[in-house]
């Protein structure tokens, strides 16, 4: 689960330093919230995810790893469309998409809230290999 995290964190890094260079070379600045969107709920927000499943190797074989995954992967296009449209200034489409898609990522989100609550425990970072250990003083 945290590879397909990392993989598609990076695709949003990528798509989010592209927006960002289009912006300053054309010196047009309407897509600030797109660029941003793409850099903290694609890749900074799904990079930390890789590195929980990464940390606590139990999280990623709970069924609700799979559905934060999906969730997440099919609201986040939806909502950066819709910020997009809305940047563009078309309201009627942009928002719905955006809604809809944030109500989809926070169905993501609360399935990995879920997952960790059950299944983030002591015992997974005891079994973790030393140098992913989390100091537990």
């Amino acid at each position: 689960m945290s590879e397909k995290f990392l993989k598609a964190a990076v695709i949003y890094l990528l798509l989010g330093i592209a927006v960002g260079i289009t912006m300053a070379s054309s010196h047009n600045f309407a897509d600030r919230p797109l660029h941003a969107h793409l850099n903290l709920l694609g890749w900074a927000s799904m990079a930390i995810m890789a590195l929980c499943y990464r940390a606590f190797p139990g999280l990623a074989q709970s069924p609700l790893a799979n559905a934060h995954f999906w969730l997440y992967n099919l609201g986040a296009p939806l909502t950066l469309v819709g910020v997009l449209a809305i940047d563009h200034g078309r309201m009627d489409t942009g928002e719905p998409l955006a809604a809809i898609g944030s109500m989809v990522v926070a169905a993501g989100i609360f399935c990995f809230a879920v997952n960790v609550w059950r299944n983030c425990g002591a015992a997974q970072a005891a079994a973790m290999p030393e140098g992913l250990a989390l100091n537990r003083r």
